[in-house]
Formats: C-alpha cells, sequence, structure tokens
C-alpha cells in the first residue's frame, strides 16, 4: 500500500497509507489530513484541494489537463511549478513516498 506524505502548514508532516486508484484528496479526506478542504468532493470545480507536489515527483504525474490548469491559475495561494489540484492525483504504486505540501490557504 502507497504512503502520501502531507506537510502540514504548520511543518509538521502527516503520513497517510493509500489505497491504489484512490485520489491524493480522498486519501487526505480519508487521514483526516487538514487544509485540504475539496469543498466539491473531488469533480475538479473548486480547487480547495490544491497542493504542492514535491519536485522529485512531478515526472512521474501526467500534466495537468486543460480545465485542471485554468483551475489552478484561480487558487487562493501562489500557483507554482508543483501546483496540483490533488482530486486530479490518481494514487499509484509508483507514488509510494509521494510527498506534497498544503499551501496556507484554499479559499
Amino acid at each position: 500500500m502507497p504512503t502520501i506524505h502531507y506537510i502540514l502548514k504548520d511543518g509538521t508532516t502527516r503520513e497517510v497509507d493509500a489505497k491504489v486508484g484512490a485520489s491524493v484528496m480522498e486519501t487526505a479526506i480519508r487521514g483526516n489530513v487538514r487544509g485540504i478542504d475539496a469543498e466539491c468532493g473531488g469533480c475538479c470545480s473548486c480547487a480547495t484541494c490544491h497542493v504542492y507536489v514535491d519536485d522529485a515527483f512531478l515526472e512521474l504525474l501526467p500534466p495537468p489537463d486543460d480545465m485542471e490548469s485554468a483551475l489552478l491559475d484561480a487558487v487562493a495561494s501562489e500557483r507554482r511549478p508543483g501546483s496540483r489540484l490533488s482530486c486530479q492525483l490518481s494514487v499509484s504504486t509508483a507514488l509510494d513516498g509521494l510527498t506534497v505540501r498544503v499551501p496556507d490557504t484554499q479559499v
């Protein structure tokens, strides 16, 4: 079972075991990770599950599609090269150890 590392706003890290095929957002919600609001429930319409993906994992992820990219242009915290919507990141065994940082704000 892959493990996702969430770096929270206060700098602490939460490790959550993820199910293959679940999204990084669903894993955060199931693991009660604070700071990932996911107001739309994962349908890629609100951008409140914004995370910063660690550079070491960016090449393992498909690029954002047009809808995700448009939402990332309107996130509350700064958009960075590693910005992604966690609802659009599907967990695979290749992502074991994935590290994402929760931004300072989602709204």
